[in-house]
């Protein structure tokens, strides 16, 4: 009988969730009781060790596999108002993901989405993807998870 290093593990990914976001249009809310993620309402105080999390955002280097072990955490609101929450996490190291396609229709009247924004939903399923986490059950009560599997097929597979 050999002894096997026991199965890695990451830490929890932290969705921080603006307070003003409509829970009814909230793409991750059915993800509440998921055991692998921690919802925390902004501006709630939540410490994060830079040394082990990576802020998934725009403009910084892409997430790899190298991400791995290190715990993830998203902004969950408008573009507006993951722009308030930032300044909390810009001690995260910020990584972006590759090009993917949403699924979900943005209709803003009085503000631009950024061209390759998602939903928090997809974002997640991408960054647990990507770093090789399960994703089991992440798209299961997505409206428009088959639209935005067919839009990334050859991005996921």
């Amino acid at each position: 009988m050999t002894n096997s290093p026991p199965p890695y593990s990451a830490p929890q990914t932290v969705i921080v969730v603006h307070p003003k976001e409509r829970r009814s249009k909230c793409t991750v809310e059915p993800l509440r009781k998921h055991p692998d993620l921690r919802f925390v309402t902004f501006p709630r105080p939540i410490e994060l060790d830079a040394s082990e999390y990576v802020r998934i955002g725009l403009g910084g280097p892409l997430l790899s596999a190298a991400d791995g072990p290190k715990g993830l955490l998203l902004l969950d609101g408008t573009w507006r108002r993951a722009a308030q929450m930032e300044p909390m996490f810009e001690h995260l190291p910020i990584r972006s993901l590759p090009p993917v396609r949403t699924a979900y229709p943005r209709k803003s009247i009085l503000f631009d989405d950024p061209d390759d924004g998602l939903a928090t939903v997809e974002a997640l399923y991408m960054a647990l993807k990507i770093t090789g986490r399960p994703t089991d059950g992440i798209l299961e009560r997505y409206y428009w998870r088959e639209q935005f599997l067919e839009l990334n097929r050859w991005d996921i597979d």
